[in-house]
């Protein structure tokens, strides 16, 4: 029995399962410490903070990692050196959704450094962890006595077979047709992130609405295990240094300023060059006298004027930095099969936000191994999102791909997948999503190409999917919803909301919420003015290419899927792979043979069609059955002074008799055939005790008709 005394509280999340939240057992020296219990899935959530912030620090620096071991499903990694690595996709995945939920928390004045770990340690087939990884992060601040000014948790919400659940299991999630994490305070929607196929709007509100009643109860059981702890208090901490008298100066000197430069309607660079022109100006209005510590403020009030001044511009005369309205969105312009040597290509541009996409299609043996603590799985749809520094006119080191960057291709390939053909289509699919321009929403930039691009490769993408983000400006009571939003609008504004779907519904959400009390009102009017955009961008789409390509192009792969009886698997394969490699090799095809549904399933894939068909037709041979009657044309194996033996089918030999080749009688086989040639043979017989072949060729040929008797000559009668 253990010594240690810990802390729980214990809830029911629907349907009586339960989830225990615990502290004071694990990792003590942790400023909070907690684990998450549901069924068998336990996850271990810590959190430190740095007591002072770093000299000279300027912003937030909260760090966020979540992490899945392998022993927790009693599993070791299949990396060369057995043990966890750098994160993968689906753990940088989860990290950002924890992250994006936490980083409000904070004072805006809080620059001390944080970092928040969560692993999980025992693992459930049934219970998918990634749904308690907010609330355990944030119970463990819960339980701290880091200064956070609220505490958040996060549910998944799915809709299945019409009903919405909270926390589905991974069999009822198999079987949803929409599915959004959701993070909130117990009065406040923070985040939301998710896919469906074609929902409606009001489908997302009663989610969201769903996911609320479910965060309040998690909320309060935070509260309850808070004070059970006995924490009252949060931990003071040094405010930066701030001179309201320097502000004031700043705002008399320069508002008037700015607000020329926003009200200019210019592009991007131009208007950046005029914010930093005037950012000079201030500089040498204040004089070089002023004190260091003064000095390091000027950027952050100007940014803070900017703020302000750029919001009030767009509330007061419903106009924006570029000269649109709320509801405009920038000139479109886009092109499809722009690259010669892709197999599908587009580029699509929208204001100064351009992405080119590449569409490749690739055979069974491209597939994306998917790993993770639970299991290891394939994937044939395979979306790549790069953000090269170019695209904003920056010079950065190029370290790889970044957390962001990962985030938003996962946003991009979830709302395209939605409209990729079944499981049934033979290609892997790889889109690679290449940033050249960025200012605003290069996310739903990829959308929009990799729709184009996948439509242009002939893949038989059910309908076009386009995206648009959306923004919010609010001030009281007042706000204004902003139609494709600028980058600058992205970062002085309230909301980042991006929407993606068909014209019949939404597949996509990834919603960032920075203010609090934004009304589900609010949220429909967001959402209305969204559905205008994409459908206005679709009708574009539609214009540049109304449907995919018929077929791939010449250069791509060619492909045929063929289902053969599970029993021929091992002949098309041979002993050792002796005879898959014998195809390929001959015929320079690639074939993959997998057994699905009690069935062996073949794909064949070659860039050239003859190709194609010889190892086609090859392997048809092999899995062929003879047929007595049917025609066959064969190849001579070997002569014998009583016929030849015929290949008539891979491997399989006939008797071609000397009395079967011809009408005519035959006294020897000299000079009727060489090994090798080809002839059509019928199948007569097949010996039922020895299994032989018996084949004609004489059948195939016209029979002489009977020669005349010489007259006088009596029937029967001999010579």
């Amino acid at each position: 029995m253990s010594a240690l005394q810990a802390k729980k509280i214990t809830f029911d999340i629907g349907g009586g399962r339960m989830v225990t939240i615990e502290t004071g057992k694990m990792a003590r020296q942790a400023d909070g410490a907690v684990t998450v219990r549901q069924g068998d899935c336990i996850l271990l959530a810590t959190v430190v903070a740095n007591k002072e912030a770093k000299e000279g620090q300027s912003f937030f620096p909260l760090s966020v990692d979540y992490q899945e071991k392998f022993g927790s499903a009693g599993r070791i990694p299949g990396s060369f050196f057995k043990r966890e690595a750098r994160l993968n996709d689906y753990e940088i995945l989860t990290s950002r959704l924890i992250d994006r939920a936490l980083r409000p928390l904070f004072p805006e004045d809080y620059y001390c450094e944080v970092q928040v770990l969560v692993s999980l340690i025992s693992s459930d087939a049934e219970v998918m962890p990634d749904s308690l990884a907010c609330l355990a992060a944030s119970a463990a601040l819960a339980v701290s006595d880091i200064p956070i000014q609220e505490i958040i948790s996060e549910v998944r919400i799915a809709r299945v077979d019409g009903k919405m659940i909270v926390n589905p299991t991974r069999t009822e999630l198999a079987s949803s047709d929409m599915e959004f994490i959701i993070a909130a305070t117990d009065k406040n929607i923070m985040m939301v992130e998710g896919e469906s196929a074609e929902c409606q709007e009001e489908d997302l509100i009663k989610a969201i609405e769903t996911a609320h009643e479910a965060i309040k109860i998690q909320v309060k059981a935070q509260e309850e295990l808070r004070a059970l702890v006995g924490v009252t208090a949060k931990r003071e901490y040094a405010k930066p240094y701030r001179n309201e008298e320097l502000d004031q100066k700043i705002t008399a000197f320069a508002k008037d300023k700015m607000y020329a430069i926003a009200s200019a309607a210019s592009a991007k660079h131009e208007r950046s060059a005029a914010f930093d022109a005037l950012k000079k100006e201030v500089k040498e209005f204040l004089g070089e006298e002023l004190p260091d510590e003064d000095k390091a403020l000027i950027g952050h009030y100007f940014g803070e004027l900017q703020y302000h001044v750029v919001r009030d511009m767009i509330l007061n005369d419903r106009r924006r930095l570029d000269g649109r309205g709320t509801e405009d969105i920038r000139q479109l312009d886009m092109e499809i099969d722009n690259l010669p040597t892709p197999h599908g290509s587009a580029l699509f541009t929208r204001g100064e936000t351009q992405s080119l996409t590449t569409v490749t299609l690739g055979t069974p043996l491209d597939e994306l191994l998917v790993e993770s603590a639970h299991k290891s799985d394939y994937t044939k749809f395979i979306l790549h999102y790069n953000f090269p520094p170019f695209s904003t006119g920056e010079v950065k080191m190029m370290r790889g791909v970044g957390r962001r960057e990962v985030g938003h291709g996962n946003l991009a390939m979830r709302s395209l997948k939605q409209m990729m053909p079944g499981s049934d289509y033979p290609y892997t699919v790889r889109v690679v999503s290449d940033i050249l321009e960025s200012n605003g929403s290069s996310s739903m930039a990829t959308v929009c190409a990799g729709s184009l691009a996948l439509m242009d490769a002939g893949v038989p993408l059910k309908k076009h999917v386009s995206g648009v983000a959306m923004g919010l400006i609010k001030k009281g009571d007042d706000y204004a919803v902003l139609t494709d939003i600028l980058g600058d609008e992205d970062h002085l504004g309230d909301m980042d909301f991006k929407v993606t779907g068909t014209r019949d519904g939404i597949c996509g959400v990834q919603m960032d919420i920075k203010v609090d009390g934004l009304s589900m009102d609010v949220m429909r009017k967001a959402l209305a003015q969204a559905r205008t955009g994409r459908l206005h961008i679709l009708d574009a789409m539609h214009q540049c290419t109304g449907a995919p390509r018929p077929d791939v192009k010449p250069h791509a792969p060619r492909m045929v899927k063929m289902i053969i009886d599970k029993e021929f698997i091992g002949a098309v394969i041979g002993p050792g792979g002796k005879v898959i490699q014998e195809i390929q090799r001959e015929t320079g095809a690639t074939i993959n043979i997998e057994e699905v549904n009690n069935c062996g399933e073949v794909s064949v894939f070659s860039k050239d069609k003859t190709s194609l068909d010889r190892a086609v037709a090859w392997i048809n041979g092999l899995v062929a059955v003879p047929v007595v009657g049917e025609t066959y044309e064969g190849t001579v194996k070997s002569i014998k002074e009583f016929g030849a033996f015929v290949e008539f089918l891979p491997k399989k030999e006939g008797l071609l008799h000397i009395s079967e080749i011809s009408w005519k009688r035959l006294e020897t086989m000299e000079g009727i055939f060489r090994e090798g040639d080809k002839v059509k043979v019928k199948l007569l017989d097949i010996d039922p005790r020895t299994g032989k072949f018996k084949l004609s060729r004489k059948v195939l040929m016209p029979k002489p008709e009977a020669q005349p008797k010489p007259q006088g000559e009596k029937q029967g009668e001999g010579k």
